[in-house]
């Protein structure tokens, strides 16, 4: 288990960083009328960024070479 959180910690913070954005979008700013698809909803807004947060920070990982001779 260690061994997955090493490896994929850069992913993991983006998620709990999406997770922590996305509800703060959804308390200050939000959707007045509630029919907003995301943003209507805490739990839809957490986890479209936590989402969010996993696939940018993700971009960022490297990936190990296993060609190595």
């Amino acid at each position: 288990m260690s061994r997955f959180i090493r490896n994929n910690r850069l992913t993991l913070i983006g998620i709990v960083l999406g997770l922590i954005g996305g509800y703060l979008y959804y308390d200050f700013v939000g959707c007045a009328s509630g029919t907003c698809p995301i943003t209507s909803k805490p739990l839809n807004s957490t986890l479209y960024g936590a989402l969010l947060g996993g696939l940018l920070f993700n971009a960022f990982q490297k990936t190990p070479n296993t060609n190595q001779k």
